[in-house]
């Protein structure tokens, strides 16, 4: 594993291209590319050797070259982008290849159904067709790849897209299965096999991209950072979190995918994109005012930024689309001297459900994240091998159950004075329906009503905090999904909770939907012993599925009364973004602050029966970025600050320190602001 250093102001091309259209290329100019890259201020771009259709952009004796381009576009982009010193990547399409597929129907994945799997499997289908990388086609892929990384030897990297194996039943994955004693009839079996064809592909993939020079920077996309999988991160050189809000990611995915990477040792970039939909929307145009707060936000999380775009297949760069991106990278390259070779300050780790193998859906994971970062709290997303001690509270979310080795080291963790958050099944024994922990209460299973209410019980519960209205808890507070039945022993109640009168079944229902019993269960809705509070609900599974803000701050209120004093506090909106960074070699802290409003437009529509289209989705949009106005915030930091500016403004900022605490306010900021302390 090798830690190459990212340019801040990427571009990544896609140039997939259908074999039925003519002039491929044709009216590509050197300095139209330069000009275009010079207006967008771009330093770095990602250009295609081989598409998802399976043509290759250069002359080939490996691969195909298109059938209506004459001549070596790769070659003449990669020349001209060299020239003004911007960085060309190379983007070689591994897990899907449309010529081969058709030349090479065995190297497909095949589902045990006997169908080709993938991206798509009838026929008569659109789009575009997964290969297996058990098969023969991993020899043709690194055939591939040692040709072109020969062919541009001073190349900026290798990316390596699709890389995903799934259940294959292919002939070589049967003979595979037969060879090492698998069942190809048992799923497990089956995923034992896709697993190897994996760690192939990475071994091999890697290896011939550094055939010649052994410091090639490599990157393999699978779309999504999977936590707890860091083994394979020793064929990785950097990463890039492909993360598109308006392409179904939505704007909460990259924030918790850079809490994880950040502590992973390799630098990252955030991946969005200038289309109002998602990849290959020509015409699509995100309002620029988006591209700025998305840039921002990747800043904000320590990343470098990449925009993704599609060239039109007659190689001319679109000015409106270069223009809309320097808008925002205008932005990015002032900000660049506070924003690189930063980490994170965080004193809230999340054990990831993700890593864990827990929680389908990751909805855990996206609750707890939405929850930290909409009420302002400095956090990591972890996994079982990163250092829990570093951090004030440690929480786990919803449905992490506990083995001998976790066991062992929040044990550890506690001992050391660490504070402990569980929910809904986390902290029961993964082999047994008993707690590993010490919470103050006897577990008595999962309760049969769905759902149930949260009520208010002894003189201090979870709803009293200077930042919730006492009256907006007064009635009892419907929980959507299953809680576990707690009896309390020794540990301190601090909610309750009421049943309803019975589940609804064609038997028994009350009005449209369900009604709380007038009476108070005997079993505890959140229980407090020393260092460890249980709340009895998956609350933060509840907040991603329902959104309601009762939810929000009732798992706010049993965040901090186990935090304590944290790092940051301000009076910032719940629609507003904060992150600390630490900015070591400059001996300075970097706070960002960031507001936008999105808004859900468009909605669910077939907008074409014949499926030439893809059907429309709601969509987050931002278009208007209000100022915010005197925002307060205080910070606890250990060193004495001597300087507090804005940034790149180089404003200086009145602040005072004393007692621990250092206090500012911001007059007014739009979309982004840094705040840089230096000590």
């Amino acid at each position: 594993m090798s830690n190459h250093h990212l340019r801040f102001r990427q571009i990544h091309l896609d140039f997939h291209t259908s074999p039925h259209i003519p002039g491929i290329g044709e009216k590509f100019d050197a300095k139209q590319w330069q000009d275009a890259l010079k207006l967008g201020h771009v330093n770095s771009i990602t250009s295609f050797s081989k598409c998802h259709h399976g043509w290759s952009y250069h002359p080939t004796k490996v691969g195909r070259m298109h059938p209506h381009l004459n001549f070596d576009l790769l070659r003449a982009q990669f020349d001209a982008a060299k020239a003004i010193d911007v960085n060309v990547p190379i983007y070689i399409s591994a897990g899907l290849d449309d010529v081969m597929a058709a030349e090479h129907p065995e190297w497909r994945e095949v589902t045990v159904e006997g169908r080709y799997g993938g991206w798509t499997a009838p026929i008569t289908n659109a789009g575009f067709h997964s290969m297996c990388f058990g098969s023969d086609y991993m020899d043709y892929l690194c055939e591939q790849i040692v040709e072109v990384v020969r062919m541009f030897p001073n190349c900026d990297g290798i990316f390596l897209d699709i890389i995903s194996q799934g259940e294959c039943c292919c002939k070589a994955c049967l003979a595979y299965m037969r060879e090492h004693d698998l069942d190809p009839s048992k799923a497990e079996d089956r995923q034992a096999c896709a697993r190897a064809s994996l760690e192939r592909y990475y071994r091999e993939s890697t290896a011939a991209c550094r055939c010649d020079d052994p410091n090639m920077p490599v990157f393999h996309n699978s779309g999504h950072v999977t936590k707890g999988d860091t083994d394979i991160l020793k064929y990785f050189s950097h990463l890039e979190l492909e993360s598109l809000p308006t392409g179904g990611w939505g704007y909460d995915h990259f924030p918790l995918s850079a809490h994880y990477v950040d502590k992973l040792g390799l630098d990252y970039m955030g991946m969005t994109g200038k289309f109002h939909t998602t990849w290959g929307e020509f015409g699509g145009f995100k309002h620029p005012n988006a591209l700025r707060y998305e840039c921002g936000l990747m800043l904000a999380n320590g990343a470098k930024c990449s925009i993704g775009d599609q060239l039109h297949p007659n190689g001319r760069m679109d000015e409106t689309t270069y223009k809309l991106i320097g808008e925002a990278y205008a932005e990015v390259e002032a900000k660049e001297p506070w924003c690189d070779g930063v980490t994170n300050v965080a004193d809230i780790a999340v054990l990831s459900t993700e890593a864990e193998g827990a929680g389908a859906g990751r909805n855990a994971d996206n609750g707890a994240g939405r929850v930290l970062l909409e009420e302002h709290m400095l956090f990591d997303l972890i996994d079982r091998r990163m250092d829990f001690s570093r951090y004030k509270l440690l929480i786990l979310a919803d449905a992490i159950r506990i083995d001998d080795e976790l066991k062992g080291l929040i044990d550890r963790y506690l001992a050391g004075g660490g504070n402990l958050l569980l929910t809904g099944k986390s902290g029961l024994r993964k082999d047994r329906d008993e707690f590993a922990f010490d919470i103050g209460a006897d577990y008595f299973g999962e309760s049969p009503f769905q759902p149930d209410y949260l009520v208010k019980k002894g003189d201090r519960h979870l709803f009293d905090d200077k930042k919730v209205s006492v009256t907006f808890f007064d009635a009892a507070l419907v929980m959507y999904m299953k809680s576990q039945q707690v009896k309390p022993t020794t540990g301190e109640v601090l909610a309750g909770i009421r049943n309803p009168y019975f589940n609804r079944t064609w038997e028994h229902y009350c009005s449209h939907q369900h009604a709380p019993d007038a009476e108070l269960s005997e079993y505890a809705a959140a229980v407090r012993k020393g260092s460890v509070l249980y709340l009895a609900h998956p609350i933060f599974s509840i907040y991603a599925a329902q959104g309601a803000v009762a939810y929000r701050e009732y798992a706010a209120n049993a965040i901090r009364l186990m935090l304590g004093d944290a790092t940051v506090e301000s009076n910032l909106p719940s629609t507003a973004r904060i992150s600390l960074k630490r900015q070591a070699e400059k001996n300075r802290y970097v706070l960002h602050l960031l507001h936008a409003n999105t808004v859900l437009r468009g909605g669910r529509v077939h907008l074409s029966p014949e499926g030439y289209v893809r059907d429309s989705n709601p969509v987050e949009v931002i278009e208007d970025l209000l100022p915010l106005r005197d925002t307060e915030v205080t910070l606890r930091l250990p060193e004495t600050i001597r300087s507090v500016k804005l940034e790149p403004q180089g404003t200086e900022l009145q602040f005072t320190q004393a007692d621990g605490e250092l206090k500012l306010c911001v007059g007014e900021f739009t979309c982004h602001q840094m705040v840089v302390m230096s000590a």
